[in-house]
C-alpha cells in the first residue's frame, strides 16, 4: 500500500472510529465491556498503521505485519462479544485455549501498542507488575511479599472483568476522554486557536510584559479546549515565543513562560485533560464539583506566571505592548467560539453527563460556525475534525486501557494499601513530610509516565495515606466506623487534587520535561536549561497544593475559599518578588528578607510553619503579613523614588 493510498484510509478509518464513539457514547446499544473492548481495539489498529515497530522503519509504506497486526487487534473484541457468555459458564473451571489465547493476545498487544507510542517505560512497568502478581513476589519477603496467583485466573480477571484491560480506566477513556478529544478537535478545526491568540493580545496589551502575558492567557484558554501540556506549547508557542522574543523577553524566559503556562492546561476547567474524569471515577464525586472548586487555584497558578512576567518587564524595562486590533471587531468575528464553550458548561451544570455535553457541544460547534460569513464549517473540515479526533486519541486511549494492568494488579495484590502504610509510617504522621514524598514519587514517576498514568498510579498508592493525614483523628474514627461525612468527600477531594497537580512537574521538571523541550525547540534554547527556567516560574505547581493540605480553598465554605484565595494571591506576588529579589529595582538583603517573611504568613494556614498556632487566628496571621509586605514595600518604593532622583540630577 502506498502512502498516498494509506493516508485515504487512515483518514477514512479514522472518521469511523469517530463516528462509532459518539454513536454509542449519544445513543449507547453494546455493554460497557464490550464497548471498552472496541475502543481499546479500533484504536490500537488505528496505532498500528500509524506508528512504526521502529523509528528507522520508513514511514511511507506500512509493513505486512503491522496490516497483520492491525486486523487481528480487532478480533480482541469480536471474540468477546462472540463467547462472553460461554466463557462465563467455563470461568470457574478450566478456560478453553481460545479463552487463554485472546486473554493473553490483548496483553501483548498493549504492551506492543505502548512501547511504539510511548517507548519503553510504561511497558517494562507492565511486565514487571505482571511478572510479580504472577512469578517473583512470591519470593519477596515482608510488606511487599504477594503469595501469587495462576495465570489462568490472572488472565481471566485482566480480560472479561472490571479489574484490568476494560474496566473503569477503560470506561473513562472511551467516554469522556474521547468525546472532549473530539470537542478540542472541532473546536482548533474550527479556528478557535487564531481567536485565542488574538483576543489573549487585546486583553494583555495594556499590561506591562504584555507579549508574555498573551502566553499565559492564551495557555489558559486554549487549555480549556486541549488539556495536553505539549499540545498546548506547540499551539500557542509557535505564536507566543517569537512574540515574546520581539518585544524584548529573553528566549529562555519565554520558553519558560510558555511551557509553565501550557502546564496549567491541565489544570484548568472545565477539562483538564483527563485526569479530572478519572478523578471523578475513582472518588465517585460529581465532575462539575471538581471543576468548580479547580477555579480559584487554577487561577492562582496562573497569577503566579504573571507575576514572574511582571517583575521581568520591570528588569529589562519591557513595556506595554501597541496592538493595532481592537476588542470588539475580534469579540464580532469570533464571538461563536465562546457559544460551545458556553453551551458545555451550560449543560454540565443543567446536570447532563459530561459526555453527553461533549457530544451537543460539537454539534453546537458546527450549528454556531454558520452564524459568520468568513469562518463557516465545510463538510471537508467536518470530516477532518472526525479523523483528527481519532489520531488524537490513539496514544492516551491505548496508554489509559494499558494502565489499566497496573491498577489491577496494585488492587489485587493489595499493593496500594502497604504503599500508604508506608507513606505514613515514613513521614511519622507528619503531613508536610508525606507531601514532600508523593512530591518525590511523581517526579520520579513522571520521568517514565505520562501525566495521566503518573496521576492514576499514585492516586491509587497514595491517596488513602494523605486523607488519613488530612482528616482529624475524630473525623477518622467516624469514617472508618462506616459514617458518612461531608467533610470527608472534600478531603478525599483535596488529596487527589494535590497528587494530580503534584503530577503536572514532569511537564516542566527535568531531566524528563516534554513541554519545556517543546518550547525550547521553537525558541532555539538549551532544553535542559529551559526546563530549570521553566521549573522555577511553575513554582505555583508546588505551593497551591499546600493550600489543598492545610487550607479551606477545597474543604471550607465559599467565604473561607475566597478569604483564603485573596491572601494566597499576595502572598504569591510577594513569593516571585523574594524568588526574583527585584520589584522596581534591585532589592537589598534586608527587602528581601521581609518579602519573604510576608509570604510566609501570607500562604500559611493551619499551621503548615507552625505560626498560627503562636499568633492566635488564621486571619491575624494574614493581616500580620499584609502590613509587612505594605511596611517593606514602601521602603522599597521610597529608596526607589530616591535614587531615581539622584540619577536624574
Amino acid at each position: 500500500m502506498n502512502k498516498k493510498s494509506l493516508d485515504k484510509f487512515i483518514f477514512v478509518y479514522a472518521i469511523a472510529i469517530s463516528i462509532f464513539h459518539f454513536w454509542i457514547n449519544i445513543w449507547g446499544g453494546i455493554s460497557d465491556l464490550w464497548f471498552n473492548a472496541a475502543h481499546f481495539s479500533l484504536l490500537a489498529s488505528l496505532g498500528f498503521l500509524t506508528f512504526r515497530a521502529s523509528k528507522h522503519s520508513s514511514r511511507d509504506i506500512v509493513p505486512i505485519y503491522d496490516i497483520f497486526l492491525a486486523i487481528a487487534t480487532l478480533g480482541i473484541v469480536v471474540y468477546m462479544m462472540l463467547f462472553e457468555e460461554s466463557l462465563y459458564a467455563v470461568a470457574h473451571s478450566n478456560m478453553r485455549p481460545l479463552d487463554l489465547f485472546f486473554s493473553a493476545f490483548s496483553i501483548f498487544i498493549a504492551i506492543e501498542i505502548l512501547r511504539r507510542t510511548t517507548g519503553y517505560i510504561i511497558p517494562a512497568i507492565m511486565i514487571t507488575a505482571i511478572g510479580y502478581l504472577l512469578y517473583f513476589g512470591k519470593f519477596l519477603s515482608g510488606v511487599f511479599a504477594f503469595g501469587g496467583m495462576s495465570v489462568e485466573r490472572f488472565l481471566y480477571r485482566m480480560y472479561y472483568t472490571g479489574e484490568g484491560l476494560f474496566g473503569p480506566i477503560a470506561t473513562i477513556s472511551a467516554t469522556y476522554v474521547f468525546m472532549f478529544i473530539l470537542f478540542a478537535a472541532f473546536l482548533l478545526k474550527s479556528g478557535a486557536g487564531d481567536f485565542i491568540v488574538e483576543l489573549s493580545s487585546v486583553l494583555t496589551s495594556r499590561f506591562r510584559g504584555g507579549a508574555g502575558h498573551v502566553a499565559v492567557f492564551s495557555s489558559a484558554l486554549m487549555g480549556t479546549i486541549s488539556g495536553s501540556a505539549v499540545a498546548n506549547t506547540v499551539s500557542t508557542g509557535t505564536i507566543t515565543i517569537p512574540m515574546m522574543k520581539k518585544a524584548g523577553f529573553k528566549p529562555m524566559f519565554a520558553a519558560g513562560v510558555e511551557t509553565a503556562a501550557s502546564t496549567g492546561g491541565q489544570i484548568m476547567p472545565p477539562i483538564m485533560g483527563a485526569g479530572a474524569f478519572i478523578m471523578a471515577q475513582i472518588t465517585q464525586i460529581a465532575f462539575t464539583t471538581i471543576i468548580t472548586l479547580s477555579i480559584l487555584p487554577a487561577i492562582l497558578y496562573f497569577s503566579s506566571i504573571a507575576f514572574y512576567i511582571h517583575i521581568h518587564a520591570k528588569m529589562h524595562n519591557i513595556d506595554c505592548e501597541k496592538i493595532d486590533k481592537k476588542l470588539f471587531p475580534i469579540l464580532r468575528e469570533g464571538f461563536h467560539f465562546l457559544i460551545p464553550i458556553a453551551a458545555l458548561l451550560g449543560l454540565l451544570i443543567y446536570g447532563y453527563t459530561p459526555t453527553y455535553a461533549a457530544g451537543i457541544s460539537i454539534l453546537v460547534i458546527i450549528a454556531s460556525s454558520y452564524l459568520t460569513k468568513t469562518k463557516r464549517m465545510s463538510f471537508m473540515q467536518i470530516l477532518e475534525g472526525l479523523a483528527e479526533g481519532s489520531k488524537s486519541m490513539v496514544t492516551t486511549g491505548v496508554l489509559l486501557v494499558g494502565i489499566g494492568v497496573v491498577v489491577g494488579v496494585i488492587n489485587i495484590s493489595g499493593i496500594g494499601v502497604t504503599f500508604s502504610q508506608l507513606i505514613m509510617e515514613w513521614s511519622h504522621n507528619n503531613l508536610l513530610i508525606a507531601l514532600v514524598l508523593v512530591a518525590i514519587a511523581s517526579l520520579i514517576l513522571g520521568m517514565g509516565l505520562p501525566v495521566t498514568a503518573s496521576y492514576v498510579v499514585l492516586a491509587v498508592l497514595s491517596a488513602p495515606a494523605l486523607v488519613g493525614l488530612m482528616m482529624s483523628p475524630e473525623m477518622a474514627a467516624l469514617v472508618n466506623a462506616g459514617v458518612v461525612l461531608p467533610e470527608a468527600t472534600m478531603y478525599l477531594l483535596s488529596a487527589h487534587l494535590i497528587i494530580f497537580w503534584l503530577s503536572q512537574d514532569s511537564n516542566l521538571t527535568p531531566p524528563v520535561c516534554l513541554a519545556a523541550f517543546a518550547a525550547a525547540a521553537i525558541a532555539d534554547t538549551p532544553p535542559m536549561r529551559t526546563g530549570l527556567q521553566a521549573w522555577k516560574l511553575g513554582k505555583g505547581l508546588y505551593i497551591v497544593p499546600l493550600l489543598f493540605a492545610f487550607s479551606p480553598i477545597i474543604t471550607g465554605t465559599w467565604p473561607q475559599r475566597f478569604e483564603v484565595f485573596g491572601f494566597a494571591m499576595v502572598g504569591i506576588m510577594a513569593f516571585a518578588a523574594t524568588v526574583e529579589g527585584f520589584w522596581d529595582m534591585k532589592m537589598t538583603i534586608i527587602e528581601r528578607l521581609f518579602f519573604g517573611i510576608a509570604t510566609l504568613l501570607l500562604l500559611s494556614q493551619d499551621g503548615i510553619y507552625g505560626i498560627d498556632a503562636a499568633i492566635g487566628v488564621v486571619q491575624y496571621t494574614h493581616i500580620a503579613g499584609i502590613f509587612i509586605l505594605i511596611f517593606i514595600m514602601f521602603i522599597h518604593k521610597s529608596r526607589y523614588k530616591k535614587v531615581s532622583l539622584q540619577k536624574a540630577t
